[in-house]
């Protein structure tokens, strides 16, 4: 039987209301607004440091079958799909130096993937590339990503140090015209836009930002000019420096431990404790990799998605922070049983919710020494509220005496000085502030795309989607012929993002297939098919509305404050198993429903 609330180790009533004090405090009218572009007298921000100098090439007028918008996981997984099914006259577009996306910016001491590497790094098998470790740091996810490009042959056509500034429909030609800030005017007939969902840094709207006349950068542009080290820390240049880290998400949580051991002083400035769970790395075992069968990262992603779906498998084979909450409510509801009452399950989940994050804290105050900062780094919220961290020595980097945790009970940080950072009345000097605050989520597609996309008609996907995406399956909007979008709004999103990719890869390629099988020219989602779609989405994600509503602001729930079109442009509701059935019964049914074609 499901346990009573009388046989538990905590009162859950005392949390749910601590949750919401805590939700209360942090909560503001701004939302997303609170965050400043980086542009302008801020543009320097986003400057790649990671180039030699500025490419010099002549602008491309020439025309290609397939532009691939972002030369990030999307955009590799999407091209190498495609030579496989024998489209090899693809050019990926990429405003980085290199191929990588988020890897090739995210280069801060101790930048690792928190998702097991063995599903989290796509095309493994094809590579014939096992990882090194369970989670695999910056430099060997980013040589894993000029190898995929390597390997398919992507380098040759492809434009490095080039951003898209417009895309345009020519009706006549039938071509898309793509224009970057190169002075590019290329054609394609197929788009992919796969803009990525974490590319476009973000600046906190702290009054005094533009005043500080220290050193600043960005955690997604780190300056190992100024700090010295590399990827595994050894910051020497931070030796005689007072430094500020703004933020404790993901980022800070891996950089942090090695901020904190190089410089003179540091001061970490929190609003919100993240949830640090146990990491616990490990070589790759040479003796498992010779047991791996071919379809083993198949088995294995699907395995994991399964279980974080809140699926029933035979053995959990990741066995990691992300699932053990699922095999904690699989425990607490006898899943397996008779006995099981469905309708206590959203009960039951909230329980163990509370079950681990019980945990959550009481390692925080194990391993922390200094109570008062132990109890400032306990997260008081759902853990899925904000993204899960796990770290084996981010609590520990407290315990240093060149380290002071700076909490700000909700509030952030309140003014920047010329000389510091301002906070709970005090200000703090210091040689370099280091912004680790992140990416833009709940912004409008278009202002992260960075460029605006421009249909049939003259109409503006910015226009279209100004009350909500519109698309089917997350892939397709009606008005705009022959362009396919990798993203998780209104598709399957997943914990291990790759996966998902890959997903609306394959379905991209099996259309572009039967487009070339059938001799079509175009291929459009028509307006009543997307109409559906949206029906569908909206139906399905308003269950999720009210646990967002109840979380903790953060980029999840758009700081608190969830938007009307979130549910619209959420991801599928059902999660992403129903999802990826769905397309797969869309192929198999062979009909291409809901498409019209021109030949």
């Amino acid at each position: 039987m499901p346990p009573s609330d009388e046989d538990l180790a905590f009162d859950p009533d005392v949390l749910r209301e601590r949750y919401r004090v805590e939700r209360d405090k942090r909560l503001r009218p701004d939302a997303n607004e609170q965050y400043q572009e980086m542009a302008g007298e801020f543009g320097h921000f986003v400057e790649d440091p990671y180039i030699d100098g500025e490419l010099d090439r002549e602008p491309l007028t020439d025309e290609v079958e397939v532009v691939v918008i972002g030369g990030g996981f999307g955009g590799l997984i999407a091209a190498a799909r495609l030579s496989e099914i024998g489209i090899s006259d693809v050019r990926i577009i990429e405003k980085g130096g290199d191929f990588g996306g988020t890897w090739y910016w995210n280069r801060y001491p101790g930048a690792a993937c928190d998702t097991e590497a063995y599903i989290y790094l796509p095309l493994l098998e094809e590579l014939g590339y096992v990882p090194t470790q369970k989670y695999a740091h910056a430099p060997e996810i980013l040589a894993h990503t000029r190898n995929i490009a390597l390997h398919y042959g992507l380098y040759e056509n492809a434009c490095l140090q080039t951003a898209v500034t417009s895309l345009e429909w020519d009706e006549d030609a039938e071509r898309w015209i793509v224009r970057t800030d190169r002075g590019d005017a290329m054609q394609a007939r197929f788009i992919v836009m796969s803009n990525g969902p974490l590319n476009r840094p973000k600046l906190p709207g702290i009054p005094g930002i533009g005043g500080f006349e220290g050193h600043t950068f960005h955690t997604s542009r780190w300056d190992y000019g100024y700090t010295g080290g590399d990827s595994n820390g050894d910051l020497v240049g931070l030796n005689d420096k007072r430094v500020a880290v703004i933020g404790t998400g993901a980022t800070a949580v891996q950089c942090v431990p090695h901020v904190g051991a190089a410089a003179k002083q540091l001061f970490v400035f929190q609003r919100t404790p993240s949830s640090i769970d146990v990491r616990a790395n490990r070589p790759t075992d040479p003796e498992w990799v010779k047991t791996l069968e071919p379809g083993w990262q198949k088995e294995r992603m699907e395995n994991f998605n399964t279980l974080c779906q809140g699926g029933v498998v035979e053995e959990d084979l990741v066995k990691d922070g992300w699932t053990e909450i699922i095999r904690n409510l699989i425990s607490m509801a006898n899943y397996r049983g008779k006995d099981t009452n469905w309708d206590d399950v959203p009960r039951l989940m909230e329980l163990a919710d509370f079950e681990k994050m019980e945990q959550i804290r009481g390692r925080a105050e194990a391993l922390v020494e200094d109570p008062q900062t132990a109890e400032a780094l306990k997260p008081w919220y759902r853990q899925f509220c904000k993204r899960p961290c796990f770290h084996d020595n981010y609590l520990q980097t407290f315990n240093r005496e060149n380290v002071e945790l700076i909490d700000t009970d909700g509030l952030g940080v309140e003014r920047i000085t010329n000389k510091g950072v301002v906070t709970n009345g005090r200000e703090y000097e210091v040689d370099c502030i280091i912004f680790a605050t992140g990416f833009e989520v709940g912004t409008d597609y278009t202002r992260r795309a960075g460029y605006d996309t421009i249909g049939r008609g003259g109409q503006k996907l910015s226009d279209k989607w100004a009350d909500g995406m519109r698309t089917l399956h997350g892939v397709h909007t009606n008005g705009f012929p022959n362009l396919f979008i990798i993203s998780n709004s209104q598709a399957g999103f997943t914990t291990n993002f790759p996966h998902s990719m890959d997903e609306t890869a394959k379905h991209i390629g099996y259309i572009l297939e039967q487009c070339a099988d059938e001799g079509a020219r175009t291929v459009e989602v028509t307006k009543e098919a997307e109409d559906r779609w949206v029906e569908e989405i909206i139906a399905v994600s308003r269950y999720n509305e009210d646990f967002l509503v109840s979380c903790t602001p953060g980029y999840y729930n758009n700081e608190g404050q969830p938007n009307p079109k979130s549910v619209q442009n959420g991801p599928y509701g059902k999660g992403s198993r129903p999802y990826f059935r769905i397309t797969a019964a869309w192929r198999d049914e062979g009909s291409m429903a809901g498409l019209e074609r021109t030949y």
